[in-house]
């Protein structure tokens, strides 16, 4: 046919195609499926099949397929997500009046998510492929300025680093999943954590003379 373009020139390099934006209706049905996946992961956790977060969705399960070739990709994209949303939150209280207060606030918010998501303890385990970025770089700045901030202000023991900080809430969640994550198993597993994070009273003064 006169005209025509050889095929590999209609279909152009595959960078071409996943990096041009999403149309409308493409980017609402990819925000359905990320919404259900999160949802389902959060309840049943890696385990739950792809057909049911298409059908928590309401689209056919290759519409799940075009935007999450496999259900590993779909499972780190949810908790991407939920990692971005968490930074976020973090990032609003370093500049709080009351760095203490509010080190200890979300810390106990992250136990509390902690508990109750199956998927956020699945990632935790290294289940659903390799997670080397869900506690992203981003994430442990924040954190590591609310940590530098509560100890600065006499709240938390000087000798704990950021790295300490994310073995323990990495601990928490495995912890509190395992053993059924009941609100009052979180509430105290919370209280008795806090407790060993808080500034002793010598510390306290130390910083304060």
């Amino acid at each position: 046919m006169r005209g025509a373009r050889p095929a590999c020139q209609r279909v152009g390099r595959l960078s071409d195609v996943t990096d041009r934006p999403l149309r409308a209706d493409a980017r609402r049905n990819r925000e359905r499926v990320l919404a259900a996946a999160q949802e389902a992961f959060a309840a049943e956790g890696i385990s739950v099949p792809l057909d049911e977060i298409a059908r928590r969705a309401g689209v056919g399960a290759g519409t799940v397929y075009r935007h999450f070739p496999t259900k590993e990709a779909l499972f780190e994209a949810a908790i991407l997500d939920q990692v971005e949303k968490i930074t976020a939150h973090a990032r609003e209280l370093t500049a709080a009046e009351d760095p203490g207060t509010v080190f200890f606030e979300f810390l106990e918010l992250l136990v509390m998510q902690g508990g109750v998501k199956r998927d956020l303890a699945d990632a935790l385990r290294g289940r659903g492929g390799e997670h080397p970025r869900t506690v992203s770089h981003d994430l442990k700045a924040a954190l590591a300025t609310l940590l530098s901030r509560a100890q600065e202000a006499g709240a938390v023991r000087p000798e704990i680093s950021v790295d300490d900080l994310l073995t323990i809430i990495k601990g928490i969640f495995l912890a509190v999943h395992e053993a059924g994550a009941d609100p009052g198993l979180r509430e105290r597993t919370f209280a008795v954590i806090a407790d060993g994070l808080r500034a002793r009273r010598s510390q306290t003064h130390g910083n304060n003379r």
